[in-house]
């Protein structure tokens, strides 16, 4: 039990050493009186007994901390001394210090904040059970598979324990919630049974779909689940909600369940489009679906991996498309789930953190700056420490505590800002990237935080500590005046510093000014419409349109009032919007025979006369939709540019005939409209008259307005309220915010990127400030000599900015080396500019020139009027 003793009392040494202190103090009075009494008794008299005592008993101070070092962790009672003074010295020096800290702070907080973004998109696991054997199947390079498909690969596959899938064609605003406070458009996902069993899904209240409400009508669900976000919106988080029937779309459905909290379908599978509700989709032989129209994900079975799935499901395709040849093509192709869900934004994100790590060797080089400063000033004390006794170790880590704990006190202010950071990203519904939501600070994110916080500070403390050795020390003993740190032998080292800082500024401005103009020239594309002062809202009506003329009706009806409104001064109806989803169907041209696996597709649009005006989309020859083009006249289509190049190369396609619906009439042709993105080009579409066709899922009234759109709102449900007291009309969608959230990928890295590059180049300019202010301080004696000499304000200033020049060229030539290794690394993500844009290269050189010059300009002039008597004078 000696070790447990021994324990005790290390522990009472670390955590009570005052009390231990005394009591050592106590025992070594017991043993010096013990020994005066013997001396006493053998005739000394008390005085002289007592100094006996003592000379017999050694230095009391020197065994009182021998015998503390033994008792205690020696180590870490050194380490809380060196602790103590460093908080000491900075408060001392309160000023350097808050402005370090406030660096640090700065550069970990933004570190932090996208770690966290990496966390949660790339490193940690998705929200789903066993996440690892998740496996994404699409259709070749197209998002969804035939429902018929999914059925037989379910079935016949040996690789997965089981396939789950949902309506990829599902749309925003879907279905409208009725007869439970104001009505409301919904945007339902259609599930297959076994989608949250497969995924590990739980509802947080209630239950999952049964497999009789799968068998129903996909028109009029039995049950719903409701996602956590909408159950607290709508419902106040009340939990008798489950069991309730509420109507959708006129028809009654029960809520089953409420799905838990962690479960953000849109933020995993559809970035941008928030999820109200689920709903059974049932793929019985009656009600499966036409078409690709299936998105699917399965789970493999224990040691099955994704190459030998792909192997399998490939072969099984083609048996299957031979055995009915009917059907669409399918080429499935595999990734794994984690890959597919984040699989896009990982070059956007390895950039951002090797733009932090830029950004921290920056802050680095800047405090290592300031720490050479001030070891210069403390070059007496470091010499008095070692006269008495200090070793280069002592020395080296009293110097390195400082900074770990400067840069300790830094992370604790860079922790609040990423904590802040993280919150307001995770609100942010202007970024359409996926797992955005569930970004915040984690134990993975303070693990990072620490540890960048110590390497940091090692980083900045270690190459200062050094600058002073042990063997120079006494110089500044016996010379307190003259600053080891102001010899020349140290100046190579603060000149590295600031030429290192200005190249890694140079190499994130030249990233950021390549991505910024590549956000540019995507703002520049044409989209094929005018999305500004443009707008849409969800107008499928509540009740039941049965015929054509019914139909034709409620169309003449919403578009004769809408265009009264004032302020409007086009208005058409449309099923999808642009940008906003598509589906395919196969194309011909009267007279043309095409092999299967080269026959022409085309994108559909359902449109109403004056959609193309509203949207602002030109034609390009031919004629418009009009109201007579109804199902009692011929029936026609309109092409893009693009079909109709395909259908009818070099050849007008205003007149012709397509094998649609029996054969329609080409009227007009218009341009391509982006539908994917400005990235993207349009591809082959058509346009199907509203008022010839019922076969459409939604009808979205899209207007062009003089007023902010979301102004109108109320002017229109007034002026709608009569043909549909039911009808939702709380808001717009705006065009423009549409284009908006498929350019928000690019914008974020943008504005972050820019961000840094930004807080580099300050803090490069601060560098260079500080070392030439520190130079100018060090040369007073020597620029007074040289005026006193002759040599005018003019000379002294311009010799202090051609240094300061020097510098900075030097940097921006590394600089523009490392970033010409980069540009080639980034390149994939640029768009429409060349890697080496000569532009971008010369315009960032200019401006660090530009930025070290200004920097300078301060010490520059005041080197240009030092009084040369009074430097003279100055020891």
């Amino acid at each position: 039990m000696v070790w447990v003793q021994q324990l005790w009392l290390r522990l009472q040494t670390l955590f009570s050493r005052r009390r231990v202190a005394e009591r050592l103090d106590d025992e070594i009075q017991f043993h010096l009186d013990q020994q005066a009494s013997e001396y006493v008794a053998a005739g000394m008299d008390w005085e002289e007994a007592r100094r006996a005592a003592m000379r017999s008993f050694g230095n009391r101070t020197l065994l009182k901390e021998r015998t503390m070092e033994t008792w205690g962790w020696g180590t870490l009672d050194q380490l809380g001394q060196d602790l103590r003074y460093g908080l000491g010295g900075m408060c001392r020096n309160a000023g350097s210090t808050v402005f370090a800290i406030l660096i640090v702070g700065l550069g970990i907080g933004g570190a932090s904040t996208v770690f966290s973004v990496v966390n949660a998109l790339l490193l940690r696991p998705l929200p789903f059970r066993d996440p690892g054997q998740l496996v994404w199947i699409s259709n070749g390079e197209d998002y969804s598979t035939q429902a018929e498909y999914y059925s037989d690969l379910r079935d016949q596959n040996q690789s997965f324990s089981d396939l789950a899938g949902w309506s990829g064609t599902y749309r925003s605003g879907d279905r409208e919630l009725t007869g439970s406070g104001d009505p409301e458009r919904l945007t339902s996902v259609p599930v297959t049974e076994n989608f949250f069993a497969l995924l590990g899904v739980e509802p947080a209240i209630g239950r999952s779909f049964s497999k009789g409400e799968c068998q129903g009508r996909y028109s009029a669900p039995p049950a719903m689940l409701l996602s956590y976000s909408f159950w607290h919106r709508r419902f106040a988080s009340d939990p008798n909600v489950v069991g309730q029937k509420l109507t959708l779309n006129n028809q009654p459905a029960m809520v089953v369940g409420v799905l838990p909290a962690s479960f953000d379908f849109a933020s995993v599978f559809a970035p941008g489009t928030p999820i109200d509700i689920f709903i059974p989709w049932p793929l019985t032989d009656k009600t499966k679906p036409a078409g690709n129209t299936m998105a699917i994900v399965g789970r493999l079975k224990p040691g099955a991996s994704v190459g030998g799935a792909q192997a399998e499901l490939t072969a099984l395709a083609k048996q299957l498309e031979s055995q009915h040849p009917e059907r669409n093509g399918v080429r499935p192709k595999l990734v794994p789930l984690e890959q597919h869900v984040s699989g896009q934004v990982r070059p956007a994100l390895v950039v951002l953190m090797c733009a932090v790590g830029v950004v921290m060797l920056i802050v680095c080089a800047n405090l290592s700056h300031l720490q050479m400063a001030r070891m210069g000033a403390r070059q007496k004390e470091m010499a008095i420490r070692a006269a008495l006794g200090a070793g280069r170790f002592r020395l080296l880590r009293q110097v390195l505590t400082e900074s770990v704990t400067l840069s300790c006190c830094g992370a604790a202010l860079g922790i609040l800002l990423a904590v802040a950071g993280t919150r307001g990203l995770a609100h942010l519904n202007a970024f359409n990237l996926p797992l955005l939501a569930s970004v915040r600070v984690d134990g993975s994110t303070l693990a990072f935080t620490l540890l960048a916080a110590l390497a940091s500070g090692v980083l900045f403390g270690w190459a200062p500590a050094l600058q002073v050795p042990l063997d120079k020390l006494r110089e500044g003993l016996q010379d307190a005046g003259r600053e080891s740190s102001g010899s020349s032998r140290h100046e190579w080292f603060r000149n590295g510093l600031v030429v290192s800082e200005f190249a890694l500024a140079c190499v994130l401005l030249v990233g950021a000014a390549l991505l910024i103009q590549s956000f540019l020239r995507v703002l520049d594309v044409s989209l094929g419409f005018q999305p500004e002062r443009a707008a849409a809202l969800r107008i499928d009506p509540s009740f039941t349109v049965s015929t054509p003329a019914q139909q034709n009706s409620f169309i003449d009806d919403v578009l004769q009032r809408t265009r009264s409104v004032p302020g409007i001064t086009a208005a058409g109806i449309t099923d999808v919007l642009p940008l906003d989803g598509d589906r395919g169907w196969q194309v011909s041209a009267k007279g043309q025979v095409y092999d299967k696996d080269h026959h022409p597709e085309a994108f559909i649009r359902v449109v109403s006369d004056g959609y193309f005006e509203a949207l602002g989309i030109p034609l390009m020859s031919g004629r418009e939709f009009t109201e007579s083009d109804r199902a009692s006249s011929e029936p026609v289509v309109m092409l893009n540019e693009t079909l109709a190049r395909t259908l009818w190369p070099g050849q007008d396609a205003v007149g012709r005939m397509m094998t649609l619906d029996g054969g329609r009439r080409v009227v007009g042709v218009v341009a391509d409209v982006h539908h994917g993105g400005p990235e993207r080009s349009g591809g082959s579409e058509m346009y199907l008259p509203m008022r010839q066709t019922g076969d459409y899922p939604a009808m979205r009234l899209v207007v062009r307005t003089t007023l902010p759109p979301d102004s109108l709102a109320t002017s229109i449900r007034i002026a709608l309220r009569p043909i549909d007291p039911n009808l939702p009309v709380t808001e717009f969608q705006t065009l423009r915010g549409l284009v908006d959230k498929v350019e928000s990928p690019r914008r974020f890295l943008v504005l972050l990127l820019s961000g840094f590059a930004g807080f580099a180049l300050l803090l490069a300019s601060l560098g260079i400030y500080a070392l030439i202010s520190y130079s100018v301080n060090q040369r007073t004696k020597e620029i007074g000599i040289r005026m006193a000499l002759g040599a005018s304000a003019g000379i002294v200033q311009r010799g202090v900015l051609t240094k300061t020049l020097q510098l900075a060229l030097a940097g921006v030539a590394l600089g523009t080396l490392g970033s010409f290794a980069l540009s080639k690394w980034i390149a994939s993500l640029l768009f429409a500019t060349t890697p080496t844009d000569p532009a971008v290269f010369s315009g960032v050189s200019l401006l660090l020139c530009a930025v070290a010059l200004l920097a300078a300009y301060l010490p520059a002039r005041r080197a240009s009027r030092i009084d040369p008597m009074r430097a003279l004078r100055t020891e």
